[in-house]
């Protein structure tokens, strides 16, 4: 495990208490959600698991990753019956092949990683996307341009045997802590 990422997570959830609180899921994956007849899913880079609890919420069985066990300890707290979480560095993770319904990657970008999660899908399977993009708008000080989407680059991470339901760029949500560009994406495994 990068025990300096881990390190890092575990400090910046320690200190800002507001990422420690609940967060309503952004409207985007809300919307999504509406069209599932639940099923089995993975929220990768969990965080303190907005996405996950909403997932469970709607009777997902969730599998819930994330490097930081500070994240995952505010998760378990909460004794969820159909959260499964587990301490975990992403980097290089292998999901199982063909074994979700649908993945979730919010707020977090390893390109790595992304054909991985597309293998890991059941055929009709989703793949939903959302995070940070280079833009002139942002505010957040300091931004690593590595963690920073290029304009229209999720789609290029989509293989012929896959189908894009939905693509946007857009404005952030008012409940995060600086004004920053996102960029969103509906993946399907059609084969």
């Amino acid at each position: 495990m990068a025990q300096k990422d881990q390190t890092k997570w575990n400090t910046k959830y320690q200190t800002t208490p507001t990422l420690m609180q609940y967060r309503e899921p952004s409207q985007k994956f809300q919307d999504l959600i509406k069209t599932f007849n639940h099923g089995k899913a993975l929220d990768i880079a969990c965080g303190t698991g907005k996405n996950s609890l909403y997932l469970a919420k709607c009777g997902f069985e969730v599998d819930a990753f994330d490097i930081s066990d500070v994240a995952i300890a505010s998760i378990n707290k909460k004794k969820i019956p159909n959260i499964t979480t587990k301490v975990l560095d992403l980097e290089g993770f292998k999901p199982i092949e063909n074994h979700y319904d649908l993945i979730v990657m919010t707020n977090y970008l390893d390109r790595d990683i992304i054909p991985n999660l597309l293998h890991s899908l059941h055929i009709n399977g989703i793949l939903y996307i959302e995070t940070y993009m280079h833009h002139a708008d942002n505010t957040k000080p300091n931004s690593n341009p590595a963690f920073l989407l290029q304009k229209e680059e999720l789609k290029s991470f989509v293989p012929k045997n896959y189908k894009i339901l939905d693509y946007d760029e857009f404005d952030n949500d008012k409940t995060e802590l600086y004004r920053m560009k996102k960029q969103s994406i509906v993946v399907q495994k059609i084969q």
